[in-house]
């Protein structure tokens, strides 16, 4: 079974190939179109199809489009009610409907040869869903914005398919609640919602009570997101404003009782499964605070996060519902990757001086050691969000104003914290609460008070960091880089952030990388078995 998967309905189109019982490729189209989260001025112009992502997924498995025995679309027009008859207002609603009704001539005219017959469309929750579960029996919980007409999914996966225990409709919604308060604190809304989870550990969550009165849990395991007066609480700010004590006690406010919501949630969930494992989806389910607290106080032995856990991720359960595949392996690397021939002619096409040194994790582990900041561009892309050590930007951990360095070099706020990567075999000394290993940077932990002053540039402001673990099976590169940093420092420890600027999609090709190496204060460019050093 031979199935495409597509996202494009909301934002973050994206396309996923599932084959022959293994994903082949998934990838967000802003990583081919450069428009980050596939926004133009236009609020209806994000929903494009993702056209470049999926032809390359083709490319990658030697597929035309008459080969698919399936596109799976990730969202059913046949579900969907207007806005207004939902309690929400958004003008575009009726057009994003007919849009979706037309997907299968619009992808038969994208993808020559396809046959429109061959679409089918997947509820998105559903999508959702699939992507965490991956065929794997468990029990799922799915929160984010919207759907067709609902903002949240619980259920339970087993061989006799997919049974939906709960399903919370609209205008409830823990996923808009968080966007709206994202707006009302002067970000970008469905885009900026992690700088509120990291804007929260400087506030107190000092109107709990309140919001405990007006968003809850119900018996039927569902929720409750009553009306919130946003300005009573706080005031609004505008995007270029300072932010304020009021604005992170606002912040920590909601995040904590977001926190409980899920929690009761997963509860309810247990009760009625008794399953030892609950895969997350949705956009929610990138709130790394929240997972962990679902993992240290819910009723899960292990709780497992979807890495592209918001809209993209309905490409690759899009197929993955239509596939019906046994259990799938997932890696994080599923987008593009170059080989060396192709990197080597992009340098010489740039007619940029570099090097290609007998190892490169030695050079950069020097490079580290000396404080110098690193681009670290090496195998497949990331799927999802995170930087996993394919597309990152590395430091010295151990350099407490690195952090401010970092947040100058991607031209973002300072009050947001960046990651640190660390040996598996290493971690549990250093960090603790949280699970271990975390190989997808979806869990905060604390980190031990022998150990903040030794990587202090990782460190948040409440304690904690959100952990990478390289295990050397699986990143052999990455490991031989971090034992080559500790050899030279004693910290087994490196900075990991994303590999892009401010308001940029995470970089993807040789030339993206060339292009961010060139615009801002990078000191080397590790770029498959090659490096460019920044001129003295």
């Amino acid at each position: 079974m031979r199935v495409l998967g597509i996202n494009a309905i909301f934002h973050d189109p994206a396309a996923a190939l599932v084959a022959d019982g293994r994903i082949v490729a998934a990838a967000e189209e802003e990583r081919f179109s450069r428009r980050k989260h596939g926004k133009r001025p236009v609020p209806f112009s994000a929903w494009e199809q993702p056209v470049l992502s999926a032809r390359w997924c083709l490319e990658q498995a030697g597929l035309r489009p008459e080969d698919l025995d399936l596109v799976g679309f990730s969202y059913d027009p046949s579900l969907a009610r207007p806005a207004e008859s939902m309690g929400l207002h958004d003008p575009w609603d009726h057009l994003r409907i007919v849009y979706a009704e037309q997907a299968p001539s619009l992808l038969a005219d994208a993808l020559p040869g396809l046959d429109p017959a061959k679409v089918r469309f997947v509820p998105h929750h559903v999508a959702h869903a699939a992507s965490a579960l991956l065929g794997r029996e468990g029990s799922v919980l799915v929160c984010d914005g919207r759907g067709e007409c609902a903002s949240h999914l619980s259920g339970h996966d087993s061989p006799d398919g997919l049974e939906v225990l709960a399903s919370q409709e609209l205008p409830h919604s823990l996923g808009l609640m968080y966007e709206d308060l994202t707006q009302h604190l002067g970000f970008l809304r469905s885009s900026d919602e992690y700088k509120v989870m990291a804007m929260a550990s400087y506030g107190k969550p000092r109107h709990l009570d309140l919001l405990r009165e007006s968003v809850r849990a119900t018996e039927d395991g569902g929720f409750v997101t009553g009306a919130i007066d946003w300005e009573r609480l706080a005031p609004a700010r505008a995007p270029d404003e300072p932010w304020t004590q009021e604005h992170a006690d606002l912040a920590a406010s909601v995040q904590r009782r977001l926190e409980e919501v899920l929690l009761d949630l997963a509860n309810w969930i247990h009760e009625r499964t008794g399953d030892r494992t609950l895969m997350i989806a949705g956009g929610t389910g990138l709130n790394c605070v929240a997972n962990t607290v679902l993992s240290e106080q819910g009723p899960f032995d292990h709780v497992w996060v979807q890495p592209a856990a918001g809209d993209a991720g309905t490409a690759l359960g899009a197929a993955v519902h239509l596939a019906r595949s046994g259990p799938l392996e997932f890696a994080p690397g599923l987008g593009r990757e170059f080989g060396d021939a192709e990197i080597e002619e992009a340098l010489r096409t740039a007619r940029v001086p570099y090097e290609r040194p007998p190892d490169v994790a030695e050079v950069v582990a020097e490079t580290l050691a000396d404080d110098g900041i690193v681009a670290w561009f090496q195998g497949r892309a990331e799927y999802g969000p995170r930087a996993l050590g394919h597309r990152s930007l590395l430091a010295h951990p151990g350099r407490k104003a690195n952090l401010e360095r970092l947040n100058n070099v991607k031209g973002r706020e300072q009050f947001r914290p960046v990651a640190p990567m660390v040996l598996a075999d290493r971690a549990a000394e250093i960090f603790t609460r949280g699970p271990l290993p975390s190989p997808y940077m979806l869990f905060v932990h604390d980190v031990t008070s022998a150990w903040q002053d030794r990587i202090p540039a990782v460190v948040h402001v409440d304690g904690t960091a959100r952990v990478q673990t390289v295990d050397p099976a699986t990143e052999p590169l990455v490991a031989r880089m971090l034992t080559a940093f500790e050899r030279r420092t004693g910290l087994p420890v490196v900075v990991n952030t994303s590999l892009n600027t401010a308001g940029r999609p995470m970089v993807d090709s040789p030339r993206d990388a060339l292009e961010c190496f060139g615009a801002t204060p990078i000191d080397l460019l590790a770029i498959g078995p090659f490096v460019l050093r920044r001129p003295a």
